[in-house]
């Protein structure tokens, strides 16, 4: 059975922050809470000892840095003020680093059109309030990808939403009120793709509880197979933080680049309405003919089971599913990428494609 994506609240006591080469106190609960928040997202073995006296070279410390770096912080190695502020804010429950067995296999839904149903509403909003949130959340998503979603109102959709509370059929009972938000499974059928969303939290249109359009529109990113970002202004960022302006939401860059990585771009428009589903930008002159015996390519690297072909200021996709390669520009996938890359290749285990120009 694969894990859900878990938004989770953690409550921690306020405390001081000790350095770590200098004693502990026996019975600090902050350091239990610390350890275990690198236990459930930065793949701390949960047999290690906790906090080093003498030195500030531990297993602890490093994880510390390496959370520290993941979140944007200053890389101290210790729990200062600032890394404790961030542990106490509420974020998702999939790992940031390790091994993330919730997705395994990048797995991506193999069809453009998805169904939704909301199986029940919470009482704390106007169920047309709740319609609204949901609606908005996967408008940001489609408004920049080729995939559209229609509600159903009966049978099974490919996503399921619930609200629950405690034990309720997945074995992955909600707590009450104030730790697990939500949480949702990667695409797939049956169980995989749903959202569930704890009915013991405050449900709210603004900021005055749980915000249900922020968390149903990061969880619907994990629905869609996306992972989290180290991106602070991301909506995939794994620290929950309501925006200020939410009658203007939409997703960063940064979530634009992960979700289109996986589905492409939006189709392109003519001023007689939408062109239909293709994925690929129309020639232009002076681009490369794909069927030209003398064509060469700039650089060539996979990308999640694809594999990428890059001339000028263009790239080809070949994947398992598609027998047709799709034509990109490479502004329209990474706008910071230059025209006439040398080189590329990517590293697998860190889910990252390093490209090169000249030296």
């Amino acid at each position: 059975m694969k894990h859900p994506a878990i938004l989770v609240l953690f409550c921690l006591p306020v405390c001081s922050a000790y350095p770590l080469n200098g004693g502990v106190r026996e019975k600090d609960p902050s350091t239990d809470l610390v350890q275990q928040y690198l236990e459930n997202y930065y793949d701390l073995a949960k047999d290690v000892k906790q906090f080093v006296r003498r030195r500030d070279s531990g297993p602890v410390v490093k994880k510390i840095r390496e959370m520290q770096k993941f979140l944007g912080l200053e890389v101290t190695g210790k729990l200062d003020p600032d890394t404790l502020a961030m542990i106490r804010k509420p974020r998702c429950g999939v790992p940031d680093v390790g091994q993330f067995t919730t997705f395994p296999g990048l797995p991506k839904w193999r069809k453009t059109h998805l169904t939704y149903r909301i199986v029940n509403y919470t009482l704390d909003l106007p169920r047309e309030a709740v319609d609204s949130a949901f609606e908005k959340a996967l408008k940001a998503w489609e408004e920049v990808t080729p995939l559209t979603f229609s509600k159903i109102y009966e049978g099974e959709a490919d996503i399921m939403i619930f609200f629950a509370v405690r034990e309720h059929g997945d074995f992955i009972p909600f707590d009450g009120a104030g730790n697990v938000l939500a949480h949702a499974y990667p695409p797939g059928p049956g169980l995989d793709g749903d959202v569930h969303f704890d009915d013991d939290e405050l449900w709210r249109e603004d900021k005055s509880g749980t915000n249900l359009l922020l968390v149903a529109a990061h969880e619907f990113g994990h629905s869609l197979g996306l992972y989290h970002s180290a991106d602070p202004t991301a909506l995939m960022y794994p620290v929950y933080n309501p925006r200020t302006d939410l009658t203007r939401f939409r997703l960063a860059q940064d979530d634009v680049n992960g979700i289109q990585s996986l589905y492409g771009p939006p189709p392109t428009s003519s001023p007689d309405g939408p062109a239909g589903p293709t994925e690929s930008v129309p020639p232009e002159p002076g681009t490369p003919a794909t069927c030209d015996p003398a064509l060469s390519f700039d650089a060539v690297s996979s990308l999640r089971g694809e594999i990428l072909f890059f001339k000028d200021r263009y790239f080809w996709r070949r994947s398992r599913w598609n027998l047709e390669p799709e034509f990109h520009l490479i502004s329209t996938f990474w706008p910071s990428l230059p025209s006439g890359l040398d080189a590329a290749y990517e590293v697998n285990n860190k889910d990252t494609v390093f490209v090169f120009k000249g030296k």
